[in-house]
């Protein structure tokens, strides 16, 4: 890492890019190669933003978009799920590494994998989970203004609810390296975006969950 970060953003994703791509070299298709603490928190994630899906869509099928997919965690619990029978699943990540793992552990033709910083399909559900975290202690107005260019386009790729999560600023200890959000000016900025959101932060994590819904799909 150079000794002050970069203030271009594709310099920083390119930093990401590679961090990840050595993780999952060194670590493999587990939670700690994409450098979560263990696996428990990364299923937690998981299935706090999979309660966004409405209960209508429970039985499927569903489309959905993962950005950030690492190595494609997130489709291995949907699998098997009703809402995937005859869905369709797009995970996105800027890794090549992460795409190349997800690619050889999924062969299921519901999962595609792409190597874009951006969603491409639109689907009905839209999920980042730890995807904002790492920004190698990039200036937080430039990171914070990334991290919303790319909320909004996820957006605009969502037909009905997305959601994310975001490491919480208030939290007492933190890493140098990560981005931890105003839970407040993110909240504000979903607004800007839906008048539906909702916001989860009662588990045993430093974070908080937000979904944010398209009131015409409530």
């Amino acid at each position: 890492m150079p000794e002050a970060p970069p203030e271009d953003i594709g310099q920083l994703l390119n930093l990401v890019s590679i961090a990840y791509s050595y993780r999952i070299n060194q670590c493999g298709p587990v939670a700690n190669g994409v450098f979560w603490k263990d696996q428990d928190g990364q299923i937690l994630r998981y299935e706090l933003l999979l309660q966004a899906i409405l209960e209508e869509d429970l039985n499927g099928p569903i489309t959905v978009n993962d950005l950030g997919c690492g190595y494609g965690a997130l489709f291995d619990i949907m699998a098997d799920q009703p809402m995937m029978r005859g869905g369709s699943y797009f995970g996105y990540d800027i890794s090549p590494k992460m795409i190349d793992e997800a690619r050889k552990r999924h062969s299921d033709p519901r999962a595609s994998f792409i190597e874009s910083p951006l969603a491409t399909q639109t689907a009905q559900y839209s999920f980042v989970s730890g995807t904002y975290n790492m920004n190698f202690g990039a200036r937080r107005d430039i990171w914070g203004d990334y991290v919303k260019t790319s909320l909004q386009n996820l957006w605009d790729k969502t037909s009905k609810v997305m959601a994310f999560n975001m490491l919480d600023n208030e939290s007492p200890q933190r890493l140098l390296d990560l981005y931890y959000a105003n839970r407040q000016e993110i909240i504000e900025f979903a607004l800007t975006l839906s008048p539906e959101i909702e916001v989860i932060d009662d588990y045993p994590l430093s974070e908080f969950t937000i979904y944010v819904k398209r009131p015409d799909s409530l």
